[in-house]
């Protein structure tokens, strides 16, 4: 809905009419083809900012007035948690579309589609050309029967979620699709961090593909959903106002900076850092999820690469390719023999610096502590580390490899990548040479 809704101006006649039917209100009544307009007159339910709509027959009807009161308290509860804890700017007004100038959330029957809701942007805001008002629609139930979990649990993860599309709309409606819908699944954790039903989605993020691109897009899969676990990241480390940080950066308001998603995500860590360090430190968090998230004990976890040193065999080497805002992680062991200042030196040999080449090294000691730093690398992508390996205070050594990059040829590709782009640095190629030394 949000790119027939960028793409309309673009249309002819036939195919803005066509455009409209499909964004559609439910009380367009037949005014929507697909089946999503009411079919009796509605009613509505008001509190506060929200207003509920709702019919009182048919299919699309909510199993009781009870229903349409728990929804309009958990949609006023996000509100607060998004709009008024968080600081997200409110989303824009529509007039009196839908009965005021309230934000307006329709009740429909949308399980037996295989959906739990949707936003859609709906009207531009004059004198903004990228931003626009919208409204929500949520399933009328959330029958346990149909959606697997309690109802309550569903309406909330689905409200937190699909209300800050409708936030997002008032920044930039035509922002990078993984931005939306990352920080859309991150903002789950905020407002019902106890349901837990984002964790379906991180075995195709980065928390289990550390390999795949951080903003690659997938209109058939799950992998932009599953990783919110970035910003869930960068949130433990520095507090939830920097993904807001981002979306300021992101924001196409008059006088904003209106940058495209990993061009705003740069700006806003260049004051935590960095994004070339940032992003290493989190690639080598995926390595270790239980003892680098909060819940991370319960995600799932990469297949890492592997091996063991000892006095049989003291060097290693191994080479990879990665592609952008991507990384690989290595696990060494110290044979049970190498007791007594043996020593572990890492050799990196990545991109040149242009590139973004990045690595960080884990020591994890055998009494639990864990003692992490940046490898520095040269212009040429080179460097060495030098770390303790002795078996009887060394438990093993992780070693992380990242490609940083973000440059891309803007507007040569399609929605995959960041600003619609081809990404300049992929499958750069790395090399790791590990020897032991006395």
């Amino acid at each position: 809905l949000r790119d027939v809704f960028v793409a309309r101006p673009t249309m002819d006649a036939a195919e803005r009419w066509r455009a409209q039917r499909l964004l559609a209100r439910p009380t367009d009544g037949i005014g929507d083809p697909y089946g999503d307009g009411y079919r009796v007159p509605s009613r509505r339910t008001c509190r506060g900012p929200i207003c509920v709509h709702h019919v009182p027959t048919t299919r699309d009807a909510p199993p009781s007035k009870a229903w349409v009161r728990t929804t309009l308290r958990v949609m006023n509860r996000v509100w607060r948690t998004e709009v008024g804890e968080l600081g997200y700017r409110r989303p824009p007004r529509d007039g009196k579309h839908g009965g005021d100038k309230r934000f307006d959330v329709y009740l429909k029957d949308l399980g037996r589609q295989g959906l739990f809701g949707y936003c859609a942007p709906e009207f531009r805001v004059r004198g903004m050309r990228h931003v626009a008002s919208g409204y929500c629609v949520l399933d009328n139930d959330f029958a346990k029967a149909q959606y697997g979990v309690a109802p309550r649990v569903s309406l909330r993860v689905t409200a937190a979620h699909e209300f800050f599309h409708a936030v997002q709309f008032g920044y930039d409606f035509r922002e990078d699709p993984w931005l939306l819908e990352s920080t859309a699944a991150w903002m789950e954790e905020r407002v019902a961090d106890d349901a837990d039903d984002n964790r379906r989605y991180l075995p195709y993020g980065q928390v289990a593909l550390p390999g795949t691109s951080l903003d690659r897009f997938d209109p058939a899969g799950y992998q932009q959903y599953g990783n919110w676990a970035f910003w869930e990241h960068l949130s433990e480390r520095f507090g939830p106002d920097v993904v807001r940080d981002v979306w300021d950066e992101a924001s196409a308001r008059p006088g904003a900076p209106d940058r495209y998603s990993v061009a705003a995500l740069r700006r806003a860590l260049a004051s935590r850092g960095g994004l070339k360090p940032v992003f290493a430190r989190y690639a080598a968090a995926l390595a270790r999820p239980a003892a680098s998230f909060a819940e991370g004990s319960a995600w799932p976890s990469a297949e890492l690469g592997s091996g063991t040193l000892g006095p049989g065999k003291r060097y290693a080497h191994t080479s990879v390719r990665l592609n952008h805002l991507a990384s690989r992680s290595i696990v060494m062991r110290p044979g049970q023999r190498l007791r007594g200042g043996w020593r572990l030196e890492l050799s990196v040999d990545g991109p040149a610096r242009a590139a973004g080449p990045a690595a960080y090294v884990q020591v994890v000691r055998r009494d639990g502590r864990v003692r992490g730093r940046q490898v520095p690398l040269d212009a040429a992508g080179r460097g060495i580390a030098r770390v303790r390996f002795d078996a009887d205070r060394v438990r093993r050594v992780v070693v992380t490899l990242a490609n940083t990059s973000t440059r891309y040829r803007c507007r040569a590709g399609g929605p995959t990548y960041a600003c619609q782009g081809v990404p300049r640095d992929q499958r750069a190629r790395f090399e790791l040479a590990a020897r032991i030394r006395r």
